[in-house]
């Protein structure tokens, strides 16, 4: 049996933890043969709430779940974490603009980067889910000087997903026949769900179906599906978004499939012509634990536009919470450069290998 890993799951008592929990200790997320130990972490009203999810994760007798600790801030719970699901996260209130939401939350995960900075894992793994994601992630990035920001992501992929299976719906495939989906930007109403690139059954997708249905339904639907969740259940998305958890996470850790692509929000290099500095879905492929964004995509107009517009709107977003963000991280997050050579991932802010390492050339028998 292997050593244990400690994951640490803030909101932990929420809808979304409680369809996220059980499957990490089944094995979904880490794999089949990695015991885990579960930190959880919740505000201290909701502590005896989270106790009962505990007994409910006991009484499953999982083979692979080690122990469950229970905490009610972040600095307890954050020790030792080898990874960091940041689920929780205030919820826009009546009257709330979002640019109040942006302030509160921005407290909520400066103190968690903070935290994750002074007491998690050096090699942590943090996921941002709480909305706003995007910013989220700048926030709690930018509180860890210590940690590097390729550290970060925030999940784009319930976008992915929701693309994957509205497109398999109409085109009367299933979702193991579709590959190549990319959401950019932001998990907001302007990102882009692009099928420029996607396949249904090894064809392009775009020759298999009408464009105008693409444009003016799947695009708008894709965009606006978790409000249509919202509408139809009078709850938001949960077991859903634990599934793309889980999806990321997984694919993060344990690497992608041959040849697949996926969707995660990471730290823009400059990449397509985002701007640095500002979290941002791309087209990645993962492998060693790292993942790496998918070069010489052609961007057309049409998707250009859409591009412009999702960056714009994290633009604004970091503008909103610029006063809150310590200026020491500030270089890190611009300097920020990921390339891919010979399987290892190197990046510019020190935490790979160095560019004469024997790593980067292509005989690596050493």
């Amino acid at each position: 049996m292997r050593r244990p890993v400690r994951i640490a799951v803030t909101g932990a008592a929420g809808a979304i933890s409680y369809s996220l929990l059980f499957k990490i200790a089944a094995g979904e997320m880490m794999g089949k043969d990695q015991p885990v130990i579960l930190q959880l972490i919740e505000l201290p009203h909701a502590m005896e709430s989270l106790r009962g999810v505990a007994m409910e994760l006991e009484d499953c007798a999982y083979p692979l779940l080690h122990t469950i600790t229970l905490h009610d801030n972040v600095e307890d719970g954050f020790k030792s974490a080898h990874y960091a699901l940041l689920v929780g996260a205030r919820p826009r209130g009546p009257g709330m603009e979002r640019s109040d939401l942006l302030e509160v939350n921005a407290e909520i995960f400066a103190r968690q980067g903070r935290a994750l900075n002074d007491f998690a894992n050096r090699d942590v793994k943090v996921l941002v889910t709480g909305n706003p994601a995007n910013t989220n992630a700048l926030i709690a990035s930018r509180n860890a000087p210590n940690l590097s920001p390729s550290q970060f992501t925030c999940l784009t992929r319930l976008d992915h997903n929701r693309a994957k299976g509205i497109l398999a719906s109409h085109s009367g495939a299933t979702a193991r026949d579709i590959n190549g989906i990319i959401i950019w930007g932001n998990h907001s109403p302007t990102q882009y769900p692009d099928l420029h690139q996607a396949t249904i059954l090894g064809e392009p997708a775009l020759s298999q179906i009408d464009m105008d249905w693409y444009r003016d339904v799947f695009i708008p639907q894709v965009q606006q599906r978790g409000g249509a969740i919202i509408d139809a259940r009078g709850l938001s998305s949960a077991a859903s978004a634990a599934q793309a958890i889980v999806n990321q996470m997984h694919d993060w850790v344990l690497g992608t499939d041959p040849g697949e692509i996926v969707s995660m929000g990471i730290l823009s290099d400059g990449s397509y012509g985002i701007e640095k500095g500002i979290f941002f879905s791309f087209p990645v492929r993962c492998n060693y634990g790292r993942y790496q964004i998918v070069r010489g995509i052609e961007i057309n107009e049409f998707s250009q536009q859409r591009l412009n517009d999702t960056e714009q709107e994290l633009l604004d977003e970091k503008a909103v919470i610029e006063h809150l963000l310590p200026k020491e991280t500030e270089a890190s997050h611009l300097n920020l450069s990921i390339c891919l050579r010979s399987g290892v991932t190197l990046y510019a802010d020190g935490t790979g290998p160095e560019q004469t390492s024997k790593f980067m050339t292509t005989n690596r028998v050493m």
